[in-house]
């Protein structure tokens, strides 16, 4: 079944060719261009996300963000916005968003945040104990890592890093998406912080196995998998 998205833009074009982006990628999106109407769009129907404007008209996307987790509408919600200062950002994701996306954006990045909303944990009871990739297996009880085995011991940071490659396994993931979902910077702190855990994750995985799982894709980030 393909998935609901609530694009709550004012700019027609922009609104336009987000739509017709998700629509090419199999989704179904639908575009509202006032903030009040937004509103009443996300708090009446069901959407699987939500693609939210920060300077709209009606009613400021912030006032909308704040009125929907009011409502308890837990829809995931990207912000996207011109607005790319620091507390800018943080303003918003402390309000509720679940990602904040700075204008002027590039359509495959928005697509990748959005995927990644869409593949998060609910948390819920059903939520997977154990992730696996290959013959590496995570549990996430007792917080063991074995890789055909044999045990792995892994720095927090690295078992946090690896439990986020685990959940989106397969996935190019891009030097931001890491910093956002494992050290939880929205902004880019100027360091090769993750090239430095990937490389140390990468002897404690790979080396004395076969085949690698942990690969550098040129000019894009890393992914974990088999390549074939």
């Amino acid at each position: 079944m393909s998935r609901r998205i609530l694009v709550i833009e004012d700019d027609e074009k922009t609104a336009a060719f987000i739509a017709q982006g998700l629509k090419d990628e199999g989704f179904l999106a639908e575009t509202v261009g006032d903030g009040r109407d937004g509103l009443f769009h996300a708090t009446d129907r069901a959407f699987d996300a939500i693609i939210l404007d920060r300077m709209l008209p009606g009613m400021d996307g912030m006032a909308v963000l704040a009125a929907m987790r009011a409502a308890q509408v837990t829809t995931p919600v990207l912000i996207l916005s011109a607005l790319g200062s620091v507390d800018a950002r943080v303003s918003g994701l402390t309000s509720g968003a679940n990602d904040y996306l700075v204008k002027p954006f590039a359509f495959s990045e928005l697509l990748a945040r959005l995927r990644l909303l869409l593949a998060r944990p609910t948390g819920g009871p059903t939520e997977e104990t154990v992730l696996r990739c290959g013959d590496i297996e995570m549990n996430l009880l007792n917080r063991q890592v074995r890789r055909a085995g044999q045990k792995i011991d892994l720095q927090p940071r690295e078992f946090r890093l690896l439990e986020y490659l685990l959940r989106h396994q397969d996935r190019v993931l891009t030097r931001t998406m890491m910093l956002e979902g494992v050290w939880d910077y929205h902004f880019d702190p100027g360091t090769n912080v993750v090239d430095v855990h990937m490389s140390r994750l990468r002897r404690k995985l790979d080396d004395g196995f076969d085949p690698p799982m942990l690969h550098t894709i040129r000019g894009a980030g890393y992914m974990l998998g088999t390549l074939t």
